[in-house]
């Protein structure tokens, strides 16, 4: 689904190959992964800005041939992993600082808007699960990013393996422990989905 932004993207974008318009088909679904593995608003802004600026600054090395989303799904993993090991949380790089782009001439600068009042937002935030996303934060980010891009956003364990850079071994034993232990969680806790609550009254 594409996402609407509430800030124009600079003209310097569109002489990039059309970066600008992956920024506005993939805004949201970035967001929305970088919610679910960081499990708070302030990181996944955080995360999501940073995962566009390396996709921008490596646009050129970006193969045609294959799908952006699973290309820049592997670059928010690595942005996510890279917080989670720079902990206390690190700087991340300000929007509004010049960047030199190997791919073109002089500097350009990035602007990703701020979304914290945009009503998609704050609906997206409210239809994720409380239990749910607590149940995922408790998860080792390895297997956290295997469950989301597996149970939440659908994707192949062939999609996966190649986000993540690992193999489809590896992709099937951290979505089996990962989803072992959010059933043993989630269980622990007599979780019932919010769509049954009703129910179970």
């Amino acid at each position: 689904m594409a996402q609407e932004l509430s800030t124009p993207i600079p003209s310097r974008w569109r002489s990039v190959d059309g970066f600008d318009q992956y920024v506005r088909r993939y805004h949201r679904q970035a967001y929305n992964i970088a919610y679910r593995m960081a499990g708070n608003h302030a990181d996944a802004e955080d995360i999501t800005q940073e995962a566009f600026i390396r996709a921008f600054r490596f646009f050129d090395r970006y193969n045609r041939a294959l799908p952006f989303e699973n290309w820049l799904y592997r670059i928010i993993s690595n942005v996510f992993v890279d917080e989670v090991r720079k902990r206390p949380k690190a700087r991340l790089q300000p929007l509004d600082q010049p960047l030199s782009v190997g791919s073109t001439s002089g500097e350009v600068t990035l602007e990703i808007p701020d979304n914290s009042t945009n009503p998609e937002r704050i609906s997206l935030e409210a239809a994720i699960d409380e239990p749910l996303q607590r149940a995922l934060n408790a998860l080792p980010p390895d297997f956290r990013q295997a469950v989301i891009l597996a149970d939440i956003e659908g994707m192949s364990y062939e999609e996966i393996a190649e986000s993540m850079g690992c193999s489809l071994g590896t992709v099937r034993s951290r979505l089996h422990r990962g989803r072992k232990l959010m059933r043993n969680r989630l269980n622990g806790q007599a979780y019932v989905p919010a769509g049954r609550r009703g129910d179970a009254a």
